[in-house]
């Protein structure tokens, strides 16, 4: 689970956060929980994130998928979504999550594509469908981030980013 993927950036995003000495490519992943999970960013912009995890080690008791486990990829692609929607000055933190499951899956990937619903200047929401490989909906989640004014205290979480006090 160790191998990402490049993800697929607007050129125009890779280079606002550049102009802040953040390498976005670097600093973006599903995080450790994503990696564990098996979580591939496929896609990635503020109107679209696409993303993909195996069933297969992320089940519950009864053999199939784990609704936190659709909630973890749910979550990650909202925040994704969320936080290019607040640009390089932002960071985006989830305050709402909700999930309706729909049906099981056994085995093979999912697939989670977050759309905008609302983004605005201090809160972002997404609409996250999940999908099993014959594109049947397995869930549909909605996330709330709250988007706050990136602090000094923040730089050590992100990676690329000037420490605080430092000029650029």
């Amino acid at each position: 689970m160790g191998e990402q993927t490049q993800v697929k950036f607007p050129q125009e995003v890779i280079d606002e956060y550049a102009a802040l000495g953040v390498d976005l490519p670097a600093l973006f992943s599903a995080g450790h929980l994503g990696e564990r999970m098996g979580v591939r960013i496929v896609e990635a912009s503020a109107e679209r994130v696409v993303g993909t995890m195996p069933v297969e080690g992320n089940t519950q008791p009864y053999g199939l998928l784990h609704g936190g486990a659709s909630a973890v990829l749910a979550e990650t692609l909202g925040s994704i979504g969320s936080m290019l929607h607040g640009g390089a000055s932002k960071i985006a933190v989830g305050v709402d999550l909700n999930c309706t499951h729909h049906r099981g899956a056994r085995s093979g990937m999912v697939t989670g594509v977050a759309t905008p619903v609302h983004r605005g200047r201090s809160t972002a929401t997404y609409e996250i469908v999940i999908t099993d490989e014959q594109d049947k909906r397995v869930c549909t989640a909605r996330l709330t981030c709250l988007l706050r004014d990136l602090a000094p205290k923040d730089a050590e979480y992100v990676p690329g980013a000037p420490a605080p006090g430092a000029t650029g």
